[in-house]
């Protein structure tokens, strides 16, 4: 698809100037680690869930919603907020919407009421959404030649923030309790915001149509977008086998002959993030015209983990990793960088054909890009439970199979038709 072409939701949507602010070196580390910080206001509650419960009395079958609403919440903001970025001026939509989230995240810190702590981080949830406002920013500052690149170092700090959240959150509320969490990061998203509106540039769409128009285009660009619809698919199918594994990681360390207790898990998530790395090559490699080529390397490098995640923690070939636990350990370890590699391939390489399509839709088109794969994950993590409590270990790896087999399949039908990345 021509890049600069319109979409076909052009109905509603305009042509829009890029903004002449060029995306600096130092713009761009601070564009990663803004988002890297905002993006663990989704995940850190994981950890903290038994706390929390314990704090707030809340009821056991009610305390997964601790994890859970946050997600929810990014789910709604993805659907309702990231979409204004294509009808409001987008440095003072960010700069509110970062300084809601600071306060929604201050009210969960303060109160005692458990109903008023679910309400709010739903809320900072759906404000968290801002990372899809930042994202799309930084593209239209770069040039048209450097997009991948500048996405890609973006999303590392996206990725990192992901996969450090867990056990950055373990050890702040190890020290000073789950309530100083969301105190720092309340502070921190406040500071943000502060700095954002000094230094973002103004970028007023010009898109002329009202807001419940604009929500109604987001089906037909899911619809008839077929970069969209490919990347999506695809990005989702691989966040799916990325949710599976961490999502079980925790529950086969715990055990014989691993044993990690809270700390060493926060280890292996600490030393499994540094396949977020290749985030920016995966960029660099799609402005190079190798998109095709990184892409499939990032799939058959996640085929490539699981085998080595299944021989070490399931005794694939006849594997023991009692006899061999270090480097039982190290294969974990590995594997689990080596799949993260190829996830954040696949979705840098999909965030660069989002970002190249429609200027005057770009934030519609990230908040469903984002929204699709999003559901992958989460299918990903349910299912992942299922096949551990059936078949332990090899269930999990098996859905991870399912999941990469399936966007392998994908590409090769797209690409048999002569499309590209």
């Amino acid at each position: 698809m021509n890049p600069s072409a319109e979409g076909p939701a052009s109905a509603i949507t305009a042509r829009e100037a890029e903004t002449p602010h060029r995306l600096t070196a130092l713009m761009t580390v601070f564009f990663a680690t803004a988002v890297g910080v905002i993006v663990m206001n989704l995940f850190a509650a994981q950890p903290l869930t038994g706390a929390i419960s314990r704090s707030l009395y809340l009821a056991p079958e009610f305390a997964g919603l601790v994890a859970m609403l946050p997600q929810l919440g990014y789910a709604a903001g993805l659907m309702l907020l990231v979409p204004l970025c294509d009808l409001l001026e987008n440095r003072r939509l960010i700069v509110r919407t970062l300084v809601c989230c600071a306060g929604f995240l201050a009210i969960a810190m303060l109160t005692d009421s458990r109903e008023v702590f679910l309400v709010a981080v739903f809320l900072a949830g759906a404000a968290s959404s801002v990372i899809q406002m930042l994202v799309p920013m930084a593209a239209s500052m770069a040039p048209e030649s450097h997009r991948g690149r500048a996405v890609g170092n973006v999303m590392s700090g996206l990725m990192l923030g992901i996969l450090l959240s867990r056990p950055a959150a373990s050890v702040i509320a190890g020290s000073v309790g789950w309530r100083a969490f969301y105190g720092v990061a309340a502070l921190i998203d406040a500071l943000l915001a502060a700095v954002l509106y000094m230094k973002l540039p103004a970028r007023q769409p010009s898109v002329t149509t009202r807001y419940p128009a604009l929500l109604g285009s987001l089906w037909s660009l899911l619809r008839t977008e077929r970069v969209l619809q490919r990347n999506a698919a695809s990005a989702a199918l691989v966040m799916g086998a990325f949710s599976a594994f961490w999502t079980a990681i925790g529950l086969r360390l715990v055990q014989a002959p691993f044993s990690f207790g809270m700390n060493g898990i926060a280890l292996f998530a600490l030393a499994g993030a540094a396949g977020a790395i290749v985030t920016p090559l995966a960029g660099r490699a799609g402005d190079r015209g190798a998109g095709r080529t990184a892409l499939f390397a990032g799939h058959l490098t996640m085929l490539v983990a699981l085998v080595a995640i299944g021989v070490a923690g399931a005794g694939w070939g006849g594997f023991s990793a009692s006899a061999h636990p270090v480097l039982a350990v190290a294969m974990l370890v590995a594997g689990a960088g080596a799949l993260d590699a190829g996830v954040v391939t696949d979705q840098t390489l999909g965030r660069r054909a989002i970002n190249l399509m429609n200027p005057a839709a770009r934030g519609r088109l990230n908040g469903l890009f984002v929204g699709v794969f999003f559901v992958g994950g989460a299918l990903g993590a349910v299912l992942s439970g299922v096949a551990w409590a059936l078949a332990g270990w090899s269930g999990v790896c098996a859905v991870g199979f399912a999941f990469t087999g399936l966007a392998v399949v994908l590409r090769l039908m797209k690409l048999a038709d002569g499309s590209d990345v």
